[in-house]
């Protein structure tokens, strides 16, 4: 539950954008914070379990995405400490950068993100509010 807080908080906190395509901070929110049944074996009940499950796992890769490239922009930061600070600032944002690829990775494994089936990752990718236009 706490691990799903810290995750939430390293989420963007709100997306412009010109049509629902993905997840915002919010809507895992309100996908988290529902309680379904276990025993409920229902395809509609395995579904939004599978959906939350899935959720749940990429708020806690997010996690070890900002874990990984805070640590090794510290590891750089102090690797290069006989050296002056315009040395230091030079390397330092390419090194966060690529420490967050190298978090999603380690996350994905950690979570057992890496492992689900290409079903469940979708259910999980799936936005939350979807508005129908009429076609004429």
């Amino acid at each position: 539950y706490i691990i799903e807080k810290l995750g939430l908080l390293g989420m963007a906190p709100f997306m412009i954008r010109l049509h629902y395509s993905k997840m915002d901070k919010g809507d895992c929110r309100a996908v988290l914070s529902k309680k379904y049944d276990p025993d409920d074996k229902s395809e509609a009940g395995v579904i939004v379990q599978k959906r939350q499950e899935s959720v749940r796992k990429a708020v806690v890769s997010t996690n070890f995405m900002w874990g990984t490239a805070g640590t090794m922009s510290g590891l750089t930061w102090w690797s290069f400490r006989r050296y002056n600070y315009q040395a230091r600032l030079v390397a330092l944002p390419f090194i966060f950068y690529g420490g967050t690829f190298v978090g999603r990775m380690v996350g994905d494994m950690v979570t057992g993100r890496n492992a689900e089936f290409g079903r469940d990752r979708f259910l999980g990718s799936l936005p939350a509010k979807v508005y129908y236009t009429s076609s004429a």
